[in-house]
């Protein structure tokens, strides 16, 4: 789409190119940004110059750039020769690309910061960060910086905390939830629809158990439990969760039916693996 109250583009490449004019605003893939008018855009401020590394390994987990692909995150959670044997729970992104409403194609430019920012309740990289106890490192205008779990950022559909100025550097993926034992299962009324309920649910190596609940409700909902939960215990878990919303995809009362489902679909495959 031309976006035609668009009349200035600045590559950014150091911090203090990030400080916006009236009317700019960040752009990364801009596949949301360029797919209907922005009446208050007038320049658009790209942070793919900044050139951030697409993935780094952590001392203490993994750090994704909010300006790497979703294409390129896939690529790399899924070579064996790159990916750490050990993070077994890197097999959610697969699942989290695949819950995405979006072709291949749009894989090769979407960014996982952008899903992210754009914080729709079934954003499918948010339901990956909820799921590994995502930290979001974010960039504010004064020079300081603050981190933020990805579940505590978001407020609502195509809401979340983020300042004007604020800038989604990278999520952070701790190494306890990176070796745990993971799975993600999602639902739609139509086979290829968006997302009407994501559920996923892990278990750490200690033992504790995590379920985070997406899509389904307007706000990610987590649960965790010192071992997996009993069928009942977690049954009540998910049905207290609260913003369960009504939309053209689904109802509140269908969304809250197939939390419990997928919930305790989950669990079961988590006890199998005891």
């Amino acid at each position: 789409m031309d976006i035609n109250t668009v009349t200035s583009f600045r590559a950014a490449r150091s911090r203090d190119a990030l400080t916006l004019a009236p009317g700019e605003d960040f752009i990364a893939g801009g596949t949301w940004s360029m797919s209907e008018p922005q009446p208050d855009t007038t320049g658009f401020v790209d942070l793919t110059t900044m050139a951030w590394p697409d993935i780094e390994l952590l001392p203490d987990g993994l750090r994704i750039s909010a300006t790497c692909t979703i294409a390129r995150l896939l690529a790399w959670a899924t070579d064996a020769t790159v990916a750490p044997t050990e993070w077994t729970a890197l097999s959610l992104v697969p699942d989290a690309a695949n819950a995405l409403l979006a072709s291949f194609k749009i894989w090769n430019t979407a960014t996982v910061g952008g899903n992210v920012c754009r914080s729709f309740a079934a954003g499918a990289m948010i339901s990956l960060a909820v799921a590994l106890d995502g930290v979001a490192w974010i960039w504010q205008p004064d020079g300081g910086e603050r981190r933020e779990p990805v579940a505590d950022i978001i407020t609502g559909n195509a809401e979340n905390n983020l300042s004007r100025g604020e800038v989604l550097r990278a999520i952070e993926l701790p190494t306890h939830a990176l070796r745990s034992t993971a799975f993600l299962r999602k639902i739609a009324l139509a086979e290829l629809g968006r997302s009407g309920c994501v559920i996923t649910g892990r278990i750490d190596e200690d033992g504790s158990a995590m379920f985070g609940l997406t899509a389904a409700t307007l706000t990610p909902y987590v649960v965790r439990f010192d071992a997996l939960p009993p069928q009942d215990v977690l049954t009540d878990a998910i049905a207290s969760a609260p913003n369960f919303y009504t939309d053209p995809l689904g109802s509140a009362d269908w969304r809250r039916g197939v939390s419990l489902e997928l919930a305790q679909n989950i669990r079961r495959d988590l006890e199998a693996t005891r």
